[in-house]
């Protein structure tokens, strides 16, 4: 049988074993720890190694991101962040975009601090820069690079695989935050990474009711080093919250098609507004990198930038006036939200005041532009 979809894997992958009377989805099981008599190899052991409750979920990630050995689930997408950096080696250079999830620039930079490494931001989207930033004339050459594709929040498109080989040519590990575009659109290991990590806080669970992270690779070295800082990290998920994010990973396939649907006309239409300053989306052709992405991805993503005219005070008014729409930070939801970005101080200084980030749900289209219009309508001074 040919491999399945990944809309199909989202459903059927991490299912019980077909026996008779099985359930069919996998039980929540709520134990610290396990009976163990004498020898513990080959079984459960304590909750904070493993637990049957993860493995579901590990083995649908696997499936849909194409990785050769079962995921791993921490606590949150800053752990998974966390753990997958201190893959560099102490001291090393990390490249990364100078725009992407404010928390893990910050991390970096602190790793960065504290082993004697550095941090070497740079335009994800300028393939050549990246590839010199990895290697520069008289210095060392980079110990890791970390992709975002697209970014948070200038939805940037990076070259993974052109990248990826670079990294590997001057001996650097290529991480690839997947969170904007999920497995469904994009699987990095196959473009060549090391490693993918997820918020799977974000799209994946749907709901924004759990905090969960994942690591995918293919690398059994990695994939030691990533369970072993889960292990003596302790950052692991609690069972409900992983049962939760399966459940929602079913609907994946649905909530994704219905929110790049409305995303798509969103953007369209807003572009074209004339009370719209700039409109950020990997699904219009002004997109700078929209060829890129076209060819790299199977889909664009919920995810689209605003500015509208009236700069930074118009931009705020429009999250103070908006009904439908949710001013909150995350994103991914089934809900619709949006926020302001530089009204959080770690922002890059380099995202406009005035940028507005969206996350399309699944709501009604035409409920989502009149909310929307009306909000810019009433914010947008006369003339501007």
């Amino acid at each position: 049988m040919p491999r399945p979809s990944p809309a199909t894997l989202a459903v059927s992958a991490g299912r019980p074993a077909r026996n008779q009377g099985s359930p069919v989805n996998p039980p929540v099981v709520f134990s610290s720890t396990y009976t163990s008599i004498e020898d513990p190899t080959g079984s459960l052991l304590y909750t904070r190694y493993d637990t049957e409750t993860w493995q579901p979920l590990e083995r649908a990630l696997a499936a849909l991101e194409q990785a050769e050995l079962p995921g791993l689930v921490f606590s949150s997408g800053m752990a998974v962040i966390d753990a997958a950096l201190r893959l560099a080696e102490p001291g090393a250079v990390i490249v990364a975009p100078r725009h992407a999830y404010l928390s893990t620039l910050t991390a970096a930079h602190e790793q960065a601090r504290r082993e004697g490494g550095t941090v070497r931001e740079v335009d994800i989207a300028d393939t050549e820069a990246v590839i010199a930033a990895l290697r520069p004339a008289g210095e060392a050459p980079a110990g890791m690079l970390w992709i975002e594709s697209p970014t948070n929040p200038m939805l940037e498109v990076a070259d993974i695989s052109r990248l990826a080989a670079a990294a590997r040519a001057v001996g650097a590990l290529t991480v690839v935050d997947n969170t904007f575009a999920t497995p469904l659109l994009q699987q990095p290991l196959h473009l060549g990474a090391d490693v993918v990590v997820h918020s799977v806080t974000k799209q994946l669970a749907g709901h924004s009711d759990v905090l969960l992270g994942a690591a995918l690779t293919s690398s059994t070295e990695l994939h030691e080093r990533l369970l072993a800082r889960r292990r003596t990290g302790g950052a692991i998920p609690g069972p409900m919250e992983t049962w939760l994010a399966l459940r929602g990973l079913r609907t994946l396939a649905l909530r994704a098609e219905r929110s790049e649907q409305n995303a798509r006309e969103l953007a369209r239409r807003l572009e074209a507004h004339h009370l719209v300053e700039h409109v950020g989306y990997p699904g219009l052709a002004s997109h700078p990198q929209h060829e890129r992405a076209a060819a790299q991805m199977s889909g664009f993503g919920p995810i689209l930038t605003l500015r509208p005219r009236g700069g930074a005070e118009a931009a705020a008014e429009v999250t103070r006036r908006v009904r439908l729409w949710l001013p909150a930070t995350s994103l991914g939801g089934v809900e619709s939200s949006l926020e302001r970005r530089r009204r959080l101080s770690a922002e890059a200084a380099s995202v406009p005041e005035d940028l507005l980030r969206l996350s399309v749900g699944i709501e009604d289209l035409e409920d989502l532009w009149r909310d929307l219009e009306a909000a810019l309508t009433a914010s947008v001074p006369a003339g501007s």
